[in-house]
């Protein structure tokens, strides 16, 4: 960008746009964007230039956005011009295109620019020459360029999550999932003919081996982001690896509040609604539908473990929602990734208001195992779990047990009954049988279909010039999807989570899932 440029815009930035008619301010600040945005986007890319100096930058555009509006309608306009081109900065940093040192140097000139004295009006300043005297917007990601991850052939995914250990069926089901979805997409010619390919690494459930599995899919396999991760604490080591990285971590398998920050992580995108959301469902479920009375409901969860501080929010978000104290609920805790439940059997026994009902955040195992040790002493509890626990898996250890221990056990889903005909599941059930014969319909492999699914569709929508920071705000920027779960799926800037809908499920005498109406 020329010195003469970055005076003509600042001085326009700094005179205001009052002198021109409607249409030329608008015009002109659509150029301004395409000029100022990739120069903020590529500082904040760059960790050494400091925050402050960018945000007086931004300051100053917002300023002549909102002066240069009629309507809502025309700055929601501008600013998504403005956010467009500074993810185009940012992508010319991560992609190797402009370094930091460059970046620096364009931020320093628009400092000294708007150090100068407003002289003309935005009017004296448009001119024949303008468009000449400007540099061009920083060019799109090309076919085959340097994006990690990203070759004319192909995009690879990564995915770190446990295919050992105890919770290894869920990190099956969950890649199982995602590479249907790949699979189907690839049949057809793949995104731009690029085919999606997933690698995967083994934390076995551990957080101590979650930072050497990011590193592995990171650095050795090199992909462009990782997809369907599975675990809290886990996601707690996996997440800040990731946004150091400015690598898309998506779908993970975990309602907690750890990749659900307030705003929301750039990098960060969620499909499935919250541990929060699914505890409060369960408990108006047991007041309003069973009429179990608020102090005869317990919570089972790991001990020191976020997705348990999660789910326990919301219980008692749901008692204070409909005017029941939160005071003293009944948390009843085990060692993360074990199965030992005694204290929490004891603690339970030791009650003298009879517990009537338990809302469970809790590994497949040790739910079973904890339902096993509780029957016979209360034979009529009611019990219910996450989506998290592995709805299959936890079938399984139940009809080991017998039927009585299986029938009535309560799974909120957060996508719909495997058992069902929606659009979605059926699409899913004829390709697992397509691809992986023999496997059946699972939660968390339909889960991790339709978590793909959402990908693939922004992947589309991105086009051939695919970078991080464009898939980003393609995503930030998707509305309304429909892929048959009967309900749409958003994104926002301030929401990254597509979907709050709730399903209800449980165990019929054979062992089966059937759906339950929560409320």
């Amino acid at each position: 960008m020329t010195p003469r440029w970055m005076t003509v815009l600042f001085i326009a930035l700094l005179a205001g746009v009052t002198g021109a008619s409607a249409g030329d301010k608008t015009d002109v600040v659509r150029d301004l964007a395409g000029r100022v945005g990739p120069i903020i986007g590529s500082a904040l890319a760059c960790r050494d230039i400091t925050r402050p100096r960018i945000q007086i930058i931004v300051d100053k555009f917002t300023a002549v956005i909102t002066e240069a509006s009629t309507n809502e309608a025309e700055r929601s306009d501008l600013t998504q011009i403005l956010d467009r081109n500074v993810a185009n900065g940012r992508g010319a940093v991560t992609s190797g295109r402009i370094d930091c040192g460059l970046a620096d140097r364009q931020l320093a000139d628009l400092e000294r620019s708007i150090a100068r004295p407003p002289a003309p009006t935005l009017p004296t300043v448009i001119a024949p020459s303008f468009s000449a005297a400007a540099t061009a917007p920083t060019a799109a990601v090309p076919a085959g360029s340097a994006v990690r991850g990203v070759t004319d052939r192909e995009v690879r995914f990564g995915i770190a999550a446990p295919f050992s250990g105890a919770s290894k069926e869920l990190g099956r089901q969950m890649k199982l999932g995602i590479e249907i979805a790949f699979n189907r997409v690839n049949d057809a010619g793949g995104v731009e003919g690029r085919m999606l390919k997933l690698i995967a690494a083994d934390d076995a459930f551990t957080p101590a081996r979650t930072a050497e599995a990011m590193k592995q899919l990171y650095e050795k396999d090199q992909v462009f982001g990782v997809i369907g991760n599975v675990g809290t604490s886990t996601a707690a080591v996996a997440v800040p690896y990731a946004l150091e990285r400015r690598m898309l971590f998506f779908g993970g398998f975990t309602g907690a509040n750890v990749i659900r920050n307030d705003p929301p992580d750039r990098y960060v995108f969620n499909y499935r609604a919250s541990y929060t959301e699914e505890t409060d469902a369960a408990v108006r479920y047991f007041i309003k539908m069973r009429r179990i009375l608020p102090r005869q409901i317990a919570v089972f969860a790991p001990q020191q473990d976020p997705g348990g501080d999660a789910g326990y929010a919301g219980v008692a978000k749901a008692f204070r929602t409909l005017g029941f104290s939160d005071a003293g609920i009944l948390r009843l805790e085990y060692k993360r990734n074990t199965v030992d439940v005694d204290d929490a059997v004891n603690l339970l026994k030791a009650q003298k208001v009879p517990i009537k009902a338990v809302v469970m955040i809790a590994s497949y195992r040790a739910a079973a195992r904890f339902i096993e040790k509780t029957r016979d002493l209360y034979p009529d509890m009611l019990t219910s779990n996450v989506s998290f626990v592995g709805s299959t898996a936890l079938a399984e250890e139940l009809k080991l047990l017998g039927p009585r221990y299986a029938t009535g056990a309560i799974v909120t889903q957060v996508v719909p009954a495997v058992s069902g005909y929606s659009s979605i599941v059926l699409e899913y059930k004829n390709a697992l049988t397509k691809y992986f014969p023999g496997e059946a319909p699972d939660y968390v492999s339909l889960e991790g279909y339709v978590s793909a699914n959402v990908l693939i569709q922004a992947l589309k929508r991105t086009g051939p010039q695919l970078d991080t920071e464009k898939l980003i705000d393609v995503l930030e920027n998707m509305r309304n999807l429909d892929l048959g779960l009967g309900a749409q799926l958003s994104f926002g800037r301030a929401e990254h989570q597509a979907s709050h809908k709730i399903w209800g499920t449980a165990l019929d005498e054979t062992g089966k899932y059937q759906a339950i109406e929560l409320e």
